[in-house]
């Protein structure tokens, strides 16, 4: 004999609350499932490459509506975007692949700007005397140095 459990019971119940337009599915863009309960703009801005900018723009020229949800696109939107983003737009993996390709050229050329990054130093010219944690990292306690008494 099969005990029912909790969530057995609650699931049902789940879908009538839910709704046919939740349930629907996400919808894949560029390979990144993009929220489907936020507003088209705001959405779009999860794939790697498409900022606010593109995303106004793309949402211009398909004639997407700003107060549109995603949920609320039907298949042939959805399509339409995809396709204006493969064709017009480098985003995920293409873009990741060709920054970490200039990345690796100025380190390969030995510019200043590729040293600083083989170094994992501040690339644009900001102070290392303080701060610059995020690229330095953890702050290391120097082995022997005192602090001079009074």
């Amino acid at each position: 004999m099969r005990r029912w459990g909790r969530t057995d019971r609650l699931l049902p119940a789940l879908w009538r609350v839910v709704g046919d337009e939740e349930r629907q599915g996400v919808a894949r863009i560029a390979g990144v499932n993009i929220p489907t309960n936020k507003r088209v703009k705001i959405s779009l801005r999860y794939i790697y490459g498409i900022g606010p900018a593109h995303a106004d723009q793309i949402c211009t020229r398909l004639a997407i509506p700003e107060e549109r949800r995603v949920n609320q696109l039907s298949d042939d939107e959805v399509l339409r975007i995809r396709q204006l983003i493969e064709a017009e737009y480098r985003v995920e993996g293409d873009l990741r692949r060709e920054v970490a390709m200039n990345i690796k050229r100025l380190m390969d050329l030995g510019c200043y700007r590729g040293l600083r990054h083989r170094k994992g130093l501040p690339v644009r010219g900001q102070r290392t005397h303080t701060n610059a944690r995020t690229r330095k990292g953890k702050a290391v306690a120097i082995a022997g140095k005192k602090k001079v008494t009074k």
